[in-house]
């Protein structure tokens, strides 16, 4: 294989990607994507990956900058690969976002809604309060790096701070890469992960190899010195635990609906909190609801939708794959008095069509899946008595194609759509729909 040629070039950025980097295209038509760099600069680019399709690039220098260009906050910002729009003014990120849930409605799901949301948007800084840190020692450097991954995903970023993740943790992060480095099994913790409730935060340490108790002791001085309970986890998902005594209890309020959400040290919460509650109040706005009806909440997880809905409505149904995740969702229905919300655990990639919550008549449907959609089960759903569909996205490739599917088969129409900003100053766009018959 022909060795790349990194010779730096001059260029003229058209576009950005749905990743946050520059489009640009070579004498010959050919696209390239530049790192760094926003539409309307020139920038001089070093070669970074080359195939048939497209080429790779990073900016070296901005020649002519774009207006919406701004200082990074982040030392970071370049190296780190958990932010790729820091350079861009969050106005402008936002609607960069909106264009590309509108860009794929239009050329995967072949639909426009009739009305573009305005974006729902808070807090930019300090907000991710959920993450993964990966953890690696590098002898050749004699230290352990904790952090983000590398926008090279082989590497870990060397990080002094992150700026959005919450200050508790995010400014903690060379204390957390010291312990580590200290720690005799330090080549055999792969990953840290920190979750936040209102009351209290959670370490999971990730451990390939039993602890000695010197080790114990470092990890119990540090959770005790810095406010963090400190959970292990020696094998898979079941085996995490607290390393000393009673943990604290993880929870979440939300006092708009008077609920409170218990959670586990690995469990799925949405990742940015006061969005969060934003993102909840409109969905129940979208789903238009009356003390009479019924609601249908799929993927459910926690009950993050399902115990507000609650609050609003006869009775709601959510159906989750996670039993785990199913049973944690039953005991906060139970700790917040609501009699009125069923769950089941089913996997909504599978048929479901002999299942009881299947069968039951709906007025009602929410869905927040993953990644992948909810193709598989939309084409199951008896849905010629739900007339308002209320779908919150966290790809929007996938919500495009569910949306096709919804108006182009199943006879709906795509009434509205906007974007929200879950993970300010990264490329993750999520966004909610909403469908009426």
């Amino acid at each position: 294989m022909a060795r790349l040629d990194r010779t730096p070039f001059q260029i003229q950025i058209l576009d950005l990607s749905h990743d946050g980097r520059g489009v640009a295209r070579l004498p010959d038509g050919k696209a390239v994507f530049v790192a760094g760099a926003l539409p309307g600069e020139t920038v001089l680019a070093e070669p970074t990956a080359r195939s048939r399709r497209f080429d790779e690039a990073r900016t070296l220098e901005v020649l002519e900058a774009a207006p919406d260009r701004v200082a990074p906050r982040c030392p970071h910002f370049g190296t780190c690969g958990g932010c790729v729009l820091q350079h861009l003014a969050e106005d402008k990120q936002i609607l960069a976002k909106q264009q590309v849930l509108l860009e794929n409605l239009e050329r995967i799901g072949k639909v426009a809604p009739d009305q573009v949301l305005p974006p729902l948007t808070a807090a930019s800084w300090g907000y991710r309060r959920k993450g993964r840190f990966s953890v690696r020692r590098v002898n050749k450097k004699d230290r352990t790096l904790v952090g983000f991954r590398e926008q090279d995903p082989r590497f870990v970023a060397e990080l002094r701070e992150c700026h959005t993740v919450i200050p508790e943790i995010g400014m903690k992060i060379q204390a957390l890469a010291q312990l580590v480095d200290g720690l005799q099994a330090r080549e055999h913790i792969p990953q840290i992960e920190f979750i936040a409730g209102d009351d209290a935060i959670a370490l999971t340490v990730r451990h390939l190899m039993p602890l000695g108790e010197a080790d114990r002791a470092a990890l119990a001085a540090f959770g005790r010195e810095q406010g963090f309970a400190i959970f292990l986890q020696p094998k898979g998902i079941d085996s995490v635990h607290p390393l000393e005594g009673q943990a604290p209890a993880l929870s979440f309020r939300l006092p708009q609906w008077d609920v409170e959400l218990a959670f586990e040290p690995l469990d799925f919460i949405q990742v940015n909190g006061r969005l969060n509650a934003s993102m909840i109040a409109r969905t129940l706005e979208l789903l238009d609801l009356r003390p009479e009806h019924r609601v249908l909440d799929l993927f459910c997880g926690l009950g993050n939708f399902t115990l507000p809905l609650a609050r609003q409505v006869r009775e709601v149904v959510g159906v989750e794959g996670d039993a785990g995740l199913v049973a944690r969702a039953r005991a906060n229905a139970q700790r917040n008095g609501l009699g009125n919300a069923q769950f089941f655990a089913a996997d909504l990639t599978q048929d479901q069509r002999g299942t009881p919550w299947m069968r039951q008549g709906f007025d009602r449907l929410l869905l927040d899946p993953p990644r992948s959609g909810a193709d598989e089960v939309l084409k199951q759903l008896p849905l010629q008595d739900i007339g308002t569909i209320v779908y919150v996205s966290c790809h929007p490739g996938s919500l495009a194609r569910d949306a096709g599917f919804l108006v182009h088969e199943r006879g709906y129409r795509l009434v509205s759509a906007g974007v929200m900003d879950m993970f300010p100053h990264t490329a993750h766009v999520e966004s909610i729909a909403l469908f009426r018959r």
